[in-house]
């Protein structure tokens, strides 16, 4: 039977690894820029940490791991001839692959509170597992990388993600991506202005699925959820809310001025455009979209969601929001948060289509020994320590070829790998070396060859 992977998950070849690298690095360092320290988490938590944490959809998405040994055996019979598979769960599963990294970042803060300086900037890079139907951009295992800041109400924090956003993207090279903002009060308050503020969930989650499934689509999942066509006549405005920022903020402001939180995500929302107006951006474009909601319950104030540029058919980018008392749902109260995530595997297959990876190159040797003659393998294995030191990347072609068939095969191994210096041979510690790019050739001590690659 011919191998294969479970569907939704990759392999990654020496170049994808190296471009993902890249992309890595460059957040990394972005994110160490702006003053986030690094944290990581397990790959699983128990199921309790996770489940009821993001919604009635997302519980459904959650991998769930079997109880080790025979987990059947304590199961009572008659619920197994139920054949109800969410009682019996419970029952052989304990544990889950995490869904996202803010959760258990929430439960790594009420676990570790005592050891924490407030607020705390952290980032974390690391998978996380969705049982997800894979499509383009949809994958049952990726990456997140993470920032969150934990223990600051201040504004100035979402300014700042804002800012991270666009420095991140504007050092790929990804010009054009536009940073989507919204806040949940004003959902809430439009959910109330409306009358369904007690179908805040459903409504928020049918509204953020209208660039997927179009208003049609928004207007019937929200009547199947028990929600009026008379309040949804009302909220019809918002699938076609056009014009600036301030435009859209000044509407706003009189749509929801009988909803006291609706007009506070309003005051939230225009401090944070008037101060990206103030610093401005490099690449990206703050937007307003008001059908932005992001599904998950535990956002109480701004929602971040970026889109890509316009000329790549691709889902968002990156997302994130505050949430002001997720570390109560552990027993930590009062600890506000916000956040942002960027999509690791949307931004590779989006620099991928726009050719940004040009300058990305395969990790390789500065220098390689050609190993034609077994008798000088062994100074050629002592230089080859001595420039490692130096910190020169080096290595030996492992296979002796004496024949000029063997020996061909070690040239080409050199122009795949596209190596910049060749050593042919070595003679009273002498060591002919090329410059595949100039062609020039020398025979020069190890000292020069340092200085000669360094």
């Amino acid at each position: 039977m011919k191998p294969s992977i479970p569907k939704g998950t990759r392999d990654f070849s020496s170049t994808e690894v190296a471009k993902r690298n890249y992309i890595f690095s460059t957040i990394k360092h972005s994110f160490e820029n702006f003053g986030f320290q690094p944290i990581e988490t397990p790959s699983f938590e128990n199921s309790s940490t996770l489940m009821g944490k993001y919604g009635e959809e997302g519980d459904r998405l959650i991998f769930k791991i079997l109880n080790s040994g025979d987990y059947l055996k304590k199961v009572d019979e008659n619920l197994l001839s139920e054949k109800n598979s969410q009682k019996v769960t419970s029952k052989i599963s304990e544990k889950a692959l995490r869904y996202d990294l803010t959760v258990p970042f929430a439960r790594y803060v009420v676990q570790h509170q005592n050891d924490i300086t407030f607020p705390f900037k952290r980032y974390q890079i690391q998978p996380v597992w969705r049982a997800d139907r894979p499509q383009k951009g949809r994958f049952r295992e990726f990456y997140q990388c993470d920032a969150d800041v934990v223990g600051s109400k201040s504004l100035w924090q979402e300014v700042e993600f804002v800012q991270l956003y666009d420095t991140v993207f504007s050092k790929l090279g990804l010009q054009g991506t536009t940073i989507k903002l919204n806040n949940r009060k004003i959902l809430s308050g439009i959910a109330e202005v409306i009358g369904a503020k007690d179908k805040l969930i459903d409504f928020t989650v049918a509204l953020d699925k209208l660039d997927k499934i179009g208003k049609e689509g928004v207007v019937t999942e929200m009547l199947a959820k028990g929600i009026t066509q008379e309040a949804i006549d009302k909220v019809d405005p918002l699938f076609s809310f056009t014009g600036t920022n301030e435009d859209k903020l000044s509407s706003l402001k009189g749509m929801l001025e009988t909803s006291e939180e609706g007009i506070n995500g309003v005051e939230e929302l225009s401090f944070i455009v008037n101060s990206i107006n103030e610093l401005g951006l490099n690449s990206a474009n703050l937007d307003i979209d008001v059908t932005l909601a992001r599904g998950l319950n535990y956002y109480t104030g701004a929602i971040y969601e970026v889109a890509a540029p316009k000329e790549v058919k691709m889902g968002s980018i990156g997302g994130g929001g505050r949430y002001d008392d997720l570390t109560g749902i552990f027993g930590l109260k009062d600890v506000s948060g916000v956040g942002i995530s960027f999509g690791l595997d949307r931004i590779y297959l989006v620099m991928e289509e726009l050719g940004l990876f040009e300058a990305v190159e395969l990790p390789k040797p500065k220098i390689l020994f050609l190993n034609f003659d077994e008798s000088e393998s062994l100074a050629k294995v002592k230089a080859i320590k001595i420039l490692r030191e130096a910190n020169i990347k080096s290595e030996l072609y492992p296979d002796v070829g004496t024949s000029n068939k063997q020996q061909k095969k070690q040239w080409k191994y050199v122009t795949n790998r596209e190596i910049e210096f060749v050593v042919t041979s070595v003679n009273d510690n002498k060591f002919t070396i090329k410059n595949m790019q100039t062609g020039d050739q020398n025979l020069l001590s190890i000292n020069e060859v340092i200085d000669l690659v360094n």
